[in-house]
């Protein structure tokens, strides 16, 4: 319900004015318990900073901070998390990750750039695990507009397996 009234809102959707005038609401897979899954950490020593390609001529510094191996339907999978450099001078997302995305769904019921997800560095437990909920992914803004610069999900997070959880690709009216 936040993320639809802020889609609404001109002031801070990503929408274009056009989509704005018909916009009813995201379109969300139903909430499934099998894509909250825990994961193990295990922490990249000394990852370098690398420029991650966006949608635009836009290069912001990330780095590799880890690998997450989890279990899906009896499907063994594994993801790559990211640390953006830029949020490290935030206060505010100094402790955010960053998870993009894509799977067996991208392009036809999700959105075909994949999907993201957010985890904090304050959830890692002391065992090294945390909790991934697919049910909270998202779109980048790219899938709403194109003057969004957003980063390419890079093609080793690439899952397998049909994750019908979170949110749908945006159907244009």
């Amino acid at each position: 319900q936040k993320l639809n009234a802020s889609f609404k809102d001109a002031t801070s959707s990503p929408l274009k004015k056009k989509d704005i005038k018909v916009f009813k609401g995201l379109d969300f897979f139903p909430v499934d318990s099998n894509f909250i899954v825990i994961a193990k950490l295990t922490k990249i020593e000394n990852a370098p900073i690398f420029k991650m390609a966006t949608t635009t001529d836009r290069t912001p510094l990330y780095k590799e901070y880890g690998f997450l191996d989890f279990t899906i339907n009896n499907k063994t999978l594994q993801l790559t998390v990211y640390q953006s450099q830029k949020d490290l001078e935030d206060e505010q997302y100094k402790d955010y990750l960053f998870i993009p995305f894509t799977d067996e769904t991208s392009g036809n019921e999700s959105y075909g750039g994949g999907r993201y997800m957010d985890v904090m560095l304050t959830d890692i437990k002391i065992d090294q695990t945390i909790q991934l909920n697919f049910n909270n992914t998202y779109n980048p803004y790219c899938a709403y507009n194109e003057k969004f610069s957003c980063p390419i999900t890079p093609r080793k997070n690439h899952l397998d397996i049909e994750i019908k959880a979170g949110i749908k690709d945006f159907k244009k009216h």
